[in-house]
């Protein structure tokens, strides 16, 4: 097994809340992975490529290096261990967060007991970001600037803009 963590997420779009997880995650292991979810229940603002794309270029614009990003589908746990990854990362902001995630830690504890899963905050006043209140207050033309990084923001008007004009 190698040193690589994995951070596992949709990033639909990459917040400044993760992009602080990811700031921790670097500083605190070696070898970091941004692993972008290809398939969700989610509905998704953009496909796997745009997300991707954004999570790279949010890291860039952050001036955080280092870090891999890459898209993924299936399991978490099938994923790392192709990887050949044995701890993947994930932020909490509040306490419905931890429900959600002590049962999928749960969960991948019984489809994979060598893999676990190590828990980080986002900055403070960072906490209550989420990408679906950043998209709501992008369809609302809301100010983006402090939650997410330039190229979100460009992108989330644009995609906005598309919707408007879809009539959707």
């Amino acid at each position: 097994m190698s040193g690589l963590v994995i951070y596992p997420g949709t990033f639909d779009p990459m917040t400044r809340g993760h992009l602080d997880v990811v700031r921790d995650a670097a500083r605190i292991f070696g070898e970091l992975r941004v692993a972008v979810v290809q398939h969700s229940s989610k509905r998704l603002l953009f496909g796997v490529g745009e997300r991707v794309d954004l999570a790279r270029m949010s890291l860039s614009e952050a001036g955080i290096t280092g870090v891999d990003v890459e898209a993924f589908d299936g399991l978490l746990v099938d994923y790392m261990k192709r990887a050949g990854a044995r701890v993947f990362i994930r932020g909490l902001r509040a306490n419905s967060d931890f429900e959600y995630e002590f049962q999928m830690q749960l969960m991948n504890r019984k489809l994979a007991p060598d893999i676990t899963g190590v828990y980080l905050m986002p900055a403070e006043h960072n906490m209550y970001l989420s990408s679906t209140v950043v998209k709501e207050i992008a369809a609302y033309g809301g100010d983006l600037s402090a939650l997410v990084q330039p190229c979100v923001e460009d992108a989330l008007r644009r995609a906005e803009g598309l919707s408007e004009r879809r009539g959707t």
